[in-house]
C-alpha cells in the first residue's frame, strides 16, 4: 500500500497491522531513520534488544537469502511480537521480499530501511502494490512542516516560540531531520530550564551560524550582485550537504520580500513603512544590505526572477537534469542582470 501524505504521521505512529513489511526510504535520511524507529518501537520498546530485535542489511540477505524467514518465523525466547529492521534496503531485494510476502510472519514486523528510491524502483513497487506492505516516503521537510516540527519539539522541553523565531527558524535551519533535531537541542540547552519563550534574537544567537548563516550570506550576496561570494557560499552549502531545494527557497523567500518591500514603496510608502509588512522582519544588521537591493532591482525584474527559480526548482526535481549545474549557471546570471 502507498501511504498518502496526509496519513503519514498517524501511520508512523501506529503502522496498519496488515502491513507485515514497510519501506522507509527517501532523501532525509534523519527522517527515515526517526520515522524507522518510531515504528519499531510499537513492536519493541528497546531497539538494541537482542532476543526480539533483528538487524540485518542486503549484504547479509544477499550472501544468506533464507535468513530473513529464519529470522521471521523465529519465536522470541522472552515472549512477544519480533522487530527485523533492514539496512541499505535496495532493488536487490525485491524478489526476497516478495517471495516473503508469500506467506510472511504474523508476529514479526520488518522493517525496510532505504534511501532515496525513483518511481521505478522495483522494491518501491512491490511495496506500493502489496496489500501486506507498505511504503512510506520521507521527503526533506518544507518550511511549513518544519515550523510544526519546531514548535512541537520546543512544546514537548516546556518552551513556547514566538511567531517571528518559528518563522524564522522554519526558514532558516537546513539539512535532514538529524540535523534540524540538533539545533533545536542546542538551542534547547542555550534556553535552560527557567526559560519559558524562545525569541528570534535567542534562535539567531544559538541557530544562526553554520548554514543558516551560510544561506543569509549566499541570499544577499546573490542579490547584490557579488557573483564570488554567491558561488563560493554555494558550494559551502552543498558541500554541508544543504538540500538542493532548500538553497533555491531560500533565495526565492528573499526575493519575495525584496518583491513585496518593493509593491509597497511604488504604492508610495517609504522604506522603513514598506518593510513593516515582513515576517520575520529583517535582521537589523542586514537592514541596509535588504534596502540597497530593494533600490536596485526594478519590480519587473524581481518577477522576472520569481519565474525563473520557480522554473529551477521544477527543472531540478526531474530526473537527469543537472541540478546543480543549473543553480550555479543562475546565480551568476542573477549577479549579472540585477540593474
Amino acid at each position: 500500500m502507498k501511504i498518502g501524505f496526509r496519513d503519514i504521521e498517524s501511520f508512523v505512529k501506529k503502522p496498519t497491522p496488515q502491513a507485515r513489511v514497510i519501506l522507509v526510504y527517501g532523501p532525509d535520511y534523519g527522517l527515515m531513520r526517526e520515522r524507522a524507529s518510531i515504528m519499531g518501537r510499537t513492536i519493541a520498546p528497546d531497539l538494541s534488544d537482542p532476543f526480539n530485535v533483528a538487524t540485518l542489511s542486503t549484504d547479509i540477505l544477499n550472501d544468506d537469502p533464507a535468513r530473513l524467514s529464519d529470522e521471521a518465523h523465529a519465536i522470541s525466547m522472552m515472549g512477544g511480537d519480533r522487530l527485523i529492521r533492514i539496512e541499505d534496503a535496495g532493488d536487490k531485494l525485491t524478489p526476497l521480499i516478495k517471495e516473503y510476502l508469500e506467506s510472511p510472519s504474523q508476529q514479526t514486523l520488518v522493517i525496510l530501511e532505504a534511501g532515496e528510491l525513483g518511481p521505478r524502483s522495483s522494491l518501491r513497487k512491490l511495496c506500493e502494490a502489496a496489500k501486506n506492505a507498505a511504503a512510506l516516503p520521507c521527503y526533506v521537510e518544507d518550511e511549513r512542516d518544519l515550523s510544526r516540527f519546531i514548535q512541537t519539539t520546543l512544546s514537548e522541553a516546556g518552551l513556547k516560540i514566538d511567531r517571528d523565531a518559528q518563522i524564522w527558524l522554519g526558514a532558516n535551519i537546513s539539512g535532514d531531520r538529524l540535523k534540524v533535531r540538533g539545533e533545536l537541542e542546542k538551542l534547547i540547552t542555550y534556553m535552560g530550564p527557567q526559560a519559558q519563550s524562545v525569541s528570534i534574537e535567542d534562535a539567531r544567537a544559538i541557530c544562526g551560524s553554520g548554514s543558516a548563516a551560510t544561506l543569509d550570506e549566499f541570499v544577499f550576496s546573490t542579490m547584490g550582485g557579488d557573483a564570488a561570494k554567491a558561488l563560493r557560499t554555494y558550494e559551502l552549502l552543498d558541500a554541508e550537504g544543504t538540500p538542493l531545494i532548500t538553497i533555491l527557497r531560500s533565495l526565492q523567500n528573499h526575493v519575495r520580500r525584496l518583491h513585496l518591500t518593493k509593491c509597497h514603496m511604488q504604492d508610495g510608502k517609504a522604506f522603513d513603512q514598506a518593510i513593516q509588512a515582513l515576517s520575520p522582519p529583517i535582521f537589523f544588521k542586514q537592514k541596509g544590505q535588504f534596502q540597497a537591493q530593494c533600490q536596485k532591482w526594478p519590480l519587473a525584474s524581481l518577477t522576472a526572477v520569481l519565474d525563473k527559480l520557480s522554473s529551477l526548482e521544477k527543472s531540478s526535481k526531474e530526473t537527469n537534469m543537472p541540478a546543480g549545474v543549473l543553480t550555479a549557471q543562475s546565480v551568476i546570471g542573477l549577479c549579472a542582470r540585477r540593474r
